[in-house]
């Protein structure tokens, strides 16, 4: 269900908190121009990048960082969170709550991957978020809905994702490699966050292991 988050939580989460009355903002940069234009760069330290990931694994086991590459994975078989043992595959980036922002990355999924979230925007109105990319077999999908392919043969090669959310007119547009895929309604709510990594799903057989590599993430915001 669209705006609904069905998951189970094994998970590995990069949580970068950043409140959104004490940004610190930066001349635009990046290589979506065309995208980026007119908003401002959040200047992001590498303190903020705080990983979450499966309570009873070591770190190592579930995240690695070299050469400006963050890898995340995780097992069909990882036990899932609690609240006081939460989990996540995923990094998280608490940055606003109006306004208009921007998510950037660059991702890879490794061929096999399947079942699992990729991106989001957590919070909403009714639901747990407003947006979430899924992979399976080689696609992107908006949540689990195979009939809505954000992009194609994934698999094995880097694409550049860019997520633009104006909370105020109440829309979410995605692009892949400079191009828009897809435009998708806000589901409202008072804050929200930008995650990325993996996130187990539960639907459409989920692999045994599941894995997202990121690099140039890059945060933008306008009034």
């Amino acid at each position: 269900m669209a705006g609904s988050s069905s998951s189970s939580s094994c998970s590995l989460m990069l949580l970068l908190p950043v409140m959104a009355a004490a940004l610190s903002l930066a001349a635009n940069a990046g290589s979506s121009d065309h995208l980026t234009a007119g908003f401002s760069r959040v200047e992001l330290s590498e303190s903020q990048f705080v990983v979450q990931k499966p309570y009873d694994v070591p770190l190592k086991e579930r995240y690695e960082e070299s050469g400006g590459v963050r890898r995340m994975w995780v097992f069909a078989t990882d036990k899932p969170g609690s609240a006081t043992h939460p989990g996540g595959a995923r990094t998280e980036i608490k940055i606003y709550s109006s306004g208009v922002w921007q998510f950037e990355g660059d991702m890879y999924v490794p061929s096999g991957t399947s079942g699992a979230s990729v991106m989001q925007i957590f919070g909403a109105a009714t639901h747990a978020t407003t947006l979430m990319l899924h992979v399976y077999d080689g696609q992107l999908t908006y949540y689990h809905e195979l009939t809505k392919v954000v992009a194609d043969r994934v698999y094995d090669r880097w694409i550049r994702l860019n997520v633009i959310h104006d909370v105020a007119a109440g829309n979410v547009t995605v692009f892949v490699d400079g191009e828009r895929r897809l435009s998708a309604p806000g589901q409202g709510g008072k804050e929200h966050y930008f995650k990325f990594g993996v996130y187990k799903q539960s639907h459409h057989n989920p692999s045994h292991r599941m894995e997202s590599r990121w690099r140039n993430v890059a945060i933008y915001t306008k009034p």
